[in-house]
């Protein structure tokens, strides 16, 4: 009669990750706008970051730490310009 109870467990774990949703992973090639961060000391350019949906995002967490916003490198680009703001 022990049994009864562990096996209703394993059912129902079993039904609730049979119920999980696979997500699409987000990259870089999915966002519009990259960072790059200002290098350390008096070197010039860091990392870059593509993780920005829009520009004002981008502008934001630049204005706090320096840096620039450029359209990513990695996503098809529209018909304008490139446009790269200095914080």
């Amino acid at each position: 009669m022990t049994r009864m109870p562990i096996i209703a467990l394993f059912a129902i774990a079993a039904a609730l990750l049979g119920e999980t949703q696979i997500s699409n992973a987000q990259s870089s090639y999915s966002y519009a706008w990259c960072a790059i961060l200002p290098g350390a000391g008096s070197g010039s350019g860091g990392a870059m970051s593509c993780y920005y949906t829009s520009w004002e995002q981008c502008k934001a967490t630049m204005s706090g730490i320096g840096g620039l916003c450029v359209e990513s490198p990695y996503t098809i680009r529209s018909q304008h310009s490139c446009r790269i703001v200095h914080w």
